[in-house]
């Protein structure tokens, strides 16, 4: 598989970004007063060169190539930004310890509070062949458990390298006993606006404004709707993701770096939300979201949700869309690891097709 290197052939988008220390942020999000580093138009597609955290993180040695060169990576496989990134005097935030390369903001001119911000992925490529799943911080849904050395005790990082098949559309999870395939399908773990408090906020919870949801249906031909907090929008992406289970229970994806093509669009309204949460849309459903630092109350906000959506989408009563939600649509877990934790609802949009 061919090496993604910034500025290099990034496709035909109206604009282009890529990581640099001056276009991106580590560890925190923007906040209103964040001067833009792109400026455009509703309805203008950027092309955005991701750079995962995986290799700069302190606790892997802050060296990209030596880290990966464990594994067998040639330098030369290993993307030059990020060197760049680990060569430079860019540190993650302290306070809040975020471990997130975010890039960004992007203002769209004529977004306004209140306005939702459309997302629409349309291209989502690795930009290189392997990646990295990792159990780190003492955090995890089992942290007090796993991982663990051979010795018993728990370990303070335990991680997998995986490489991409571009042939199969698989990364290899390589164990003890062999292997074991993981359909690479990647996304965005994080993806927002500006929220709209002074002080900068963690790239670790997510959010009203969106933020590190790790919502794994958001893969190309999908659509994210963020409620914008401040003029402008101020968009920011990172934590790019090859692939995720629901519940995301070790800590981390399967984390790489990815090229990103994305259609930034200002919608005025979004009839059936009430603007407290993102919203997705695949082909194939509507995706309700809720977040809680209690999952029981993730779980209730998210079924509060769907039924106001559904009961304004349908015209259901919201007793009837209750009892409808209950015999269809399927609720998920969408991440515990981010303090904020997640859960989704998927609605067939089949089912109301007229």
């Amino acid at each position: 598989m061919a090496i993604l290197t910034a500025g290099i052939d990034p496709g035909n988008a109206n604009h282009y970004l890529w990581c640099t220390p001056e276009t991106v942020r580590w560890g925190s999000l923007p906040v209103p007063d964040t001067p833009p580093i792109l400026v455009i138009d509703s309805g203008d597609t950027v092309t955005f060169d991701t750079v995962s955290q995986e290799g700069l993180m302190e606790d892997q040695g802050r060296d990209p190539v030596a880290y990966f060169g464990r594994f067998g990576v040639r330098p030369a496989e290993v993307l030059p930004d990020a060197v760049a990134l680990a060569e430079s005097d860019l540190r993650r935030t302290q306070p809040p310890p975020g471990p997130h390369i975010v890039l960004g903001p992007v203002r769209v001119r004529g977004a306004e509070p209140g306005d939702w911000l459309r997302v629409d992925f349309l291209d989502l490529t690795p930009r290189v062949p392997y990646g990295i799943i990792s159990s780190r911080h003492g955090r995890g849904a089992l942290p007090d458990i796993l991982p663990r050395e051979t010795d018993g005790s728990v370990a303070a990082v335990f991680s997998r390298f995986c490489a991409l098949d571009d042939a199969t559309g698989y990364a290899q999870y390589r164990f003890g006993g062999g292997r074991a395939p993981i359909v690479v399908r990647p996304f965005l773990g994080l993806c927002g606006v500006t929220p709209s408090g002074a002080e900068p906020l963690s790239t670790i919870p997510p959010g009203r404004f969106g933020g590190n949801i790790d919502l794994r249906e958001i893969v190309t031909g999908s659509a994210l709707f963020l409620p914008i907090q401040v003029e402008g929008a101020g968009f920011y992406l990172g934590d790019p993701h090859f692939a995720q289970g629901n519940g995301e229970i070790a800590l981390t994806a399967l984390e790489g770096s990815l090229r990103v093509t994305a259609r930034l669009t200002v919608q005025k309204s979004l009839p059936g939300h009430d603007g407290g949460a993102p919203f997705a849309e695949t082909g194939e459903h509507w995706i309700l979201l809720g977040l809680h630092e209690n999952l029981d109350m993730a779980m209730r906000d998210c079924a509060r949700r769907s039924v106001d959506f559904l009961a304004a989408q349908t015209g259901m009563t919201p007793s009837e869309a209750y009892l409808y939600l209950s015999a269809a649509a399927d609720f998920s877990i969408t991440q515990v690891v981010d303090i904020v934790k997640g859960v989704h609802c998927a609605i067939r949009k089949r089912d109301f097709a007229v």
